[in-house]
């Protein structure tokens, strides 16, 4: 006979109490909740670094259906601090399959809860904003559970990149999945590009290396002159985590950089470009994060659907005299990339790597190569 599901209890900074099965690892976990609106991708989702302090819902009533393996991921481990679906399929199958959610969730001792209605929860965080939150499978006393919650801190003017960057140098060589053969080892390269880990995703790093590119990952703190002193034809500015105002010491290595060397910026790298030339970032209400967003190329007159994972966005207004807008959001007209081009440098809010999300922002490697291109040829 099979065991009864151990209960398990989400509670929010307003007091609302959600109750449903533990899925995934027993314990405690707590951050602040957001909701993802990807249909398909929740591996790649737990493993992107820019979830780090971030208890994650998915809005897509049915997740778990194709399991887990060893390829799909985004970092090296999970980085999310709990995982609430509505319900967990019960016969996961696909071809690349080698286990289920739940086991992944319980290997990486992350905690988790199925059978709450996450249509209520999602429109609970549009309407009060992302807020924090616990989930908890070993405490029932509710009222406890809502004082812990009070005293969970706010992830505004929390360096969370520090947590998440790497703590040395390392290459990079595997290239953007290619079936049946999987991820391609490069080896001859025609450009070379430090990339600053502030939680980089590695779809990122692939995306490079496809475009003939040898990358050097470093860590978040490594400073403009040992950057330079490397020689590459240009840098990368990563995703990552939280609030980019308190990191200070990757703003004015930013600010150090520009214009001595092509920059592109995506997500995080965005933001700390934009004050780094002078900028303004504010917090969102609730947030974007999904697969599909719709974005303005304000250049080409192009609607990009995107990949997204954001709480912070840039002042667009604190942009004007310093940068030009290039892409815009149209679910809510806040910025979404711009460029300075007799500074070299370009930046983007959303991800064009994907994984997980469609493929329309691509080109914004290409850009990147051409950019360093026409750099060394000045």
């Amino acid at each position: 006979m099979a065991s009864k599901p151990k209960k398990a209890h989400l509670v929010l900074e307003n007091g609302s109490l959600f109750t449903g099965q533990s899925i995934g690892h027993d314990g405690y976990a707590e951050g602040e909740i957001v909701f993802n609106t990807s249909m398909t991708g929740y591996q790649e989702i737990l493993t992107d670094p820019s979830y780090n302090g971030q208890i994650v819902t998915m809005t897509y009533p049915l997740i778990g259906n194709y399991g887990c393996n060893p390829e799909d991921v985004e970092s090296h481990r999970p980085w999310v601090e709990g995982f609430v679906i509505k319900e967990l399929a019960a016969l996961p199958s696909n071809w690349r399959k080698q286990e289920s959610l739940v086991d992944f969730l319980k290997k990486h001792n992350i905690v988790a809860i199925q059978g709450i209605d996450t249509r209520k929860l999602t429109k609970m965080i549009r309407t009060g904003g992302a807020q924090r939150a616990l989930i908890s499978t070993q405490n029932n006393d509710i009222h406890d559970l809502r004082q812990r919650v009070r005293k969970i801190p706010s992830i505004i003017g929390a360096d969370l990149a520090s947590e998440v960057t790497t703590e040395k140098p390392y290459r990079w060589r595997e290239g953007i999945y290619d079936w049946p053969s999987g991820y391609p080892n490069k080896k001859k390269f025609k450009h070379f590009v430090v990339v600053y880990d502030l939680g980089v995703k590695r779809n990122i790093l692939r995306s490079l290396v496809s475009h003939n590119v040898d990358v050097l990952v470093v860590p978040a703190r490594t400073s403009w002159e040992e950057t330079l002193k490397l020689k590459p034809d240009g840098v990368l500015l990563s995703n990552g985590p939280g609030d980019p105002a308190p990191i200070e010491y990757a703003i004015e290595n930013i600010r150090n950089l520009i214009g001595k060397i092509p920059i592109f910026g995506i997500c995080l790298g965005h933001q700390l470009l934009a004050l780094a030339l002078g900028g303004k970032t504010f917090k969102l209400k609730f947030g974007h994060r999904g697969a599909n967003h719709p974005v303005k190329n304000l250049e080409t007159g192009a609607i990009e659907i995107t990949s997204q994972n954001h709480g912070f966005a840039v002042d667009i207004d604190s942009l004007k005299g310093r940068a030009k807008l290039t892409h815009l959001n149209l679910n809510d007209l806040t910025a979404e990339g711009f460029s300075l081009k007799d500074k070299f440098l370009f930046s983007v809010q959303y991800h064009p790597e994907s994984s997980p999300g469609p493929r329309d922002s691509r080109y914004l490697f290409q850009d990147f190569i051409r950019m360093m291109e026409d750099f060394r040829g000045r």
